[in-house]
């Protein structure tokens, strides 16, 4: 091509005279449309266009018909090429197979024990017994992006002790317990080594996780909708030998409406379904649960306040939390000051009020249910004390018209 378009300048005398290609046109010399008079005689005219003509030659023409041929060709001896392949595989195919079957094993098996021994996992102990018993148990993918040391946890669920109403402020680390604890109980089954000092676990036939929240708006549902679709599926398919992650059940509603969710939720799960259960919460109500329900404890991830500054601590701990920290962790993230100071303000007046309402023995309104029966009418009431059986024609007749008043 390149010979091409030399020998055809030096041929025309037009310097600017070029070959190119589209799929459409194939190979073509273009040539601008102020220089387009000087073409040879033997030039055939393809396509005009608004700054430019474009012609083939019969020299130009057949070199397309070479390459449009190779092509065709290569095709079709690269497709020839690929069945004699095949023929020759297909019988070695079973041995082939195995042998890669063997290579991915050998692939994986070496990935888990150089995980292993990066990453300092130990070998996990599988239970017969129902149990997850984790001593320093890590975030595996945590502990490998932060700059500072990561906080190891213990954490065990047995018979005695289905389920732990985490608590704690927001950043804690509540999450994280959560999120490790499926990963190890899913690398120890899948047979790889765990990030823990040691860990003996049962038998678990599912995890559910019930984690973040995001809107489906293409789907016209909203944040709360999905949480409760997520909380269904886990109350109606989740079993005794399942590990449940639950993080703020109740929260996309109202506080009554949300809490009552919750706390209905985490019954269920403890006392019905008796799944193992990490049920992490603000409600501070729900951390009652264990004094009324065997097999629920209640745990805490630690912080500290310095001055108007929190300090997380990352460190489980048994019992409740004593609070949770939302306006410093406000602050942490950077809300203007006058911000949260007007919001610890009205905070210490909410409180009040509340210390007052509950020592006069007031109580707040009950919100209003949406489906809730309403009250009989005066037409149902009337109905209702009717006898048809001991009503002449007369008397029902004047009881159609007190009817037909009262419904006026």
């Amino acid at each position: 091509l390149l010979q091409i378009e030399q020998r055809e300048r030096e041929r025309s005398g037009i310097r600017s005279l070029k070959v190119g290609y589209n799929r459409v046109h194939g190979y073509y010399i273009e040539i601008s449309r102020a220089q387009s008079n000087e073409v040879p005689a033997d030039y055939i005219r393809r396509q005009t266009l608004k700054m430019a003509e474009r012609f083939i030659t019969s020299e130009l023409k057949e070199h397309e018909d070479k390459v449009l041929r190779a092509r065709e060709r290569a095709l079709a001896r690269e497709k020839y090429l690929y069945e004699q392949l095949l023929e020759k595989l297909i019988d070695s195919l079973s041995a082939l197979k195995a042998c890669a079957a063997t290579l991915a094993s050998i692939d994986t098996l070496t990935a888990l024990a150089s995980a292993a021994e990066e990453l300092q996992l130990s070998r996990p102990e599988l239970a017969e017994e129902a149990c997850i018993d984790i001593k320093n148990g890590r975030h595996p993918v945590v502990e490998q992006v932060i700059d500072d040391a990561f906080i190891a946890n213990s954490l065990k669920l047995n018979e005695e002790t289905r389920m732990l109403i985490l608590t704690g402020p927001n950043m804690g680390g509540k999450s994280t317990i959560m999120r490790q604890t499926a990963l190890i109980v899913l690398l120890a089954y899948s047979g790889s080594f765990v990030p823990a000092d040691r860990a003996r676990i049962g038998a678990i036939d599912q995890i559910f996780s019930r984690i973040g929240a995001s809107d489906d708006l293409a789907g016209g549902r909203s944040t709360f909708m999905v949480e409760m679709e997520e909380t269904a599926n886990i109350l109606h398919n989740a079993s005794a030998n399942s590990l449940v992650l639950m993080d703020e059940v109740g929260r996309g509603t109202s506080t009554f409406d949300g809490l009552a969710l919750a706390w209905a939720s985490a019954r269920q799960l403890a006392t019905k379904i008796r799944a193992f259960t990490l049920f992490a919460t603000h409600y501070f109500e729900l951390t009652s649960l264990p004094q009324d329900y065997p097999g629920i404890a209640n745990a805490h991830l630690e912080a500290a306040e310095h001055g108007d500054h929190i300090v997380f601590l990352h460190s489980l701990r048994e019992g409740p939390a004593n609070q949770s920290y939302g306006l410093q962790v406000a602050a942490l993230a950077g809300v203007p000051k006058p911000v949260v100071k007007a919001a610890r303000q009205h905070l210490q007046q909410l409180e009040s009020r509340q210390f007052q309402q509950e020592n006069n023995g007031h109580k707040p309104q009950p919100q209003f249910d949406l489906f809730q029966s309403a009250a009989p009418s005066a037409v149902e009431q009337k109905l209702a004390d009717i006898d048809p059986d001991e009503l002449s024609p007369k008397q029902a007749l004047d009881i159609l018209y007190e009817l037909k008043s009262l419904l006026d």
